[in-house]
């Protein structure tokens, strides 16, 4: 790993390192906070799935988030969304190629050969973080939009591997909005089912584990009725029994204004089921 970036952020660092991953065959960069509880042995992990057109740098500059996980004694660790670099596969437009990796493992050319990012998150990143940092393998995830997405995705695919899940304007069923339809047809082919697989609607039925989940959605936000549809998440878990706490925040946008509004309430949840 090389360290890029080293700051001094409430009592603890703020980290970015690059190093190369095996999941995905490139150079890949990742923000790491060490809160100051850190110097005195490792800690609990939160990570954060950043949306579409992010990097690393979206959610610790605009956040604010290293104030409440300083408090609460947390590393927030947030990958980039996608692989890069010169031979990984993109697209025109923002919503595929680089900088939208959706948290899938693509089984499409061209997209197969880099686009591993479910077995990056899930996998790799945290064997590398584990080993390198004091940081215990107590883990929480939560993200944003896309990064919302993959943070239910994930957390409902790899039970026990996360003691917490939360999510702020979550693509909550990528198989019936544009988004989603556009970057699985993509990344995973025409088979409805390999889409399933990573539609938090359908997974919350087929759930083992019954961790909770937590999600703010502005009710002022831009994609709300084209993208978002929490509805959806709210009916399949109602179905299946599936604890959820969907709450509709009046005002709020997509923006990371209403992001850096409720983070504080969301690394106390998180905090919380990590110390138990």
């Amino acid at each position: 790993m090389e360290r890029i970036e080293h700051r001094a952020c409430f009592g603890g660092w703020q980290d970015v390192y690059a190093h190369a991953s095996s999941a995905l065959g490139c150079t890949m960069r990742f923000a790491i906070y060490l809160p100051p509880q850190a110097a005195d042995g490792p800690v609990p992990a939160l990570y954060w799935l950043s949306g579409l057109t992010c990097n690393e740098q979206n959610f610790i500059t605009k956040a604010g988030a290293q104030r409440y996980a300083a408090e609460h004694g947390i590393a927030l660790v947030c990958p980039d969304t996608s692989p890069r670099g010169e031979g990984v596969a993109d697209a025109e437009g923002y919503d595929l190629g680089q900088g939208a990796g959706f948290y899938v493992n693509a089984t499409q050319a061209p997209w197969a050969a880099h686009y591993r990012m479910h077995d990056y998150v899930v996998d790799e990143l945290p064997a590398l973080v584990e080993a390198h940092f004091p940081v215990t393998d107590a883990r929480a995830i939560s993200g944003h939009s896309m990064g919302g997405h993959g943070a239910l995705v994930l957390a409902l695919r790899n039970p026990g591997r996360y003691r917490s899940v939360s999510a702020f304007s979550p693509i909550v069923a990528p198989s019936r909005v544009p988004w989603g339809q556009k970057a699985f047809a993509a990344y995973l082919g025409d088979d409805r089912d390999a889409w399933d697989a990573y539609d938090a609607t359908v997974l919350v039925a087929s759930a083992s584990e019954r961790l909770p989940i937590l999600v703010d959605q502005g009710d002022a936000d831009e994609f709300l009725e084209g993208q978002l549809q929490p509805w959806r998440l709210q009916a399949a878990a109602d179905a299946t029994g599936h604890p959820l706490t969907l709450r509709m925040q009046p005002g709020y946008d997509h923006s990371y204004y209403f992001i850096a509004s409720f983070i504080g309430e969301h690394i106390a949840h998180h905090a919380t089921a990590l110390r138990a």
